[in-house]
């Protein structure tokens, strides 16, 4: 009984020190995260980076998201992508993540990888808009305009008003020989935004 007693004793301590050591680790990087905003609202990338680094731990995807942004807010495109992407191998149906990936990835012109990533956030959302209007932009640029067309009227149904996908939409209709509809759209448009002067071009040539 005395050697049970002692077992008991020997695995609380075991528990106790581990919840103790899981509780300063949490208290550090919550520390970590803080300053790092501090330094961050100050442009101080260098450091902003250094404070998450001291508790950095690559199967985080937190510490990863926040190193993918500030690596992209410091112009640090390549590292900033692979940050995104471990947060994305971490979390497999992350679409901030994804879109998060999408902006170093943009600045540094790797369009096909940027483009793969809206892909992958519809495969989770279809109906996500800004991932389904970027895919159309994407169509609608190698005059693939009746596929972008698919994309623009599923985010202009969800965003009626929206001056983005109601202006592309007119474009690709307009391209597609459907003048009456493409109208309609650019006046959606300039309602959003009076005199804006590519739908006012697209309206003029619907006539």
């Amino acid at each position: 009984m005395e050697i049970l007693k002692k077992s008991v004793i020997a695995v609380s301590a075991i528990i106790l020190g581990v919840s103790s050591a899981t509780a300063q680790s949490t208290e550090d990087i919550q520390k970590a995260f803080k300053a790092s905003y501090v330094s961050e609202y100050k442009a101080d990338y260098t450091n902003a980076i250094a404070d998450l680094q001291k508790v950095y731990k690559a199967d985080s995807y937190e510490l990863n998201l926040r190193m993918g942004w500030l690596h992209y807010i410091s112009k640090q495109y390549t590292q900033s992508m692979d940050y995104y992407q471990k947060a994305i191998n971490l979390k497999k149906f992350s679409t901030e993540a994804r879109f998060g990936y999408i902006k170093p990835a943009n600045e540094a012109k790797q369009y096909v990888k940027a483009y793969e990533k809206y892909e992958e956030i519809l495969k989770i959302d279809p109906y996500n808009s800004i991932a389904n209007y970027w895919v159309g932009v994407s169509y609608y640029n190698v005059k693939k305009y009746e596929t972008a067309a698919k994309y623009f009227e599923l985010v202009v149904n969800m965003n009626p008003f929206d001056y983005d996908a109601n202006h592309m939409y007119g474009w690709t209709l307009l391209n597609l020989g459907r003048n009456a509809d493409a109208k309609i759209l650019f006046t959606q448009a300039l309602y959003n935004r009076p005199g804006d002067v590519s739908a006012s071009d697209g309206l003029s040539k619907c006539r």
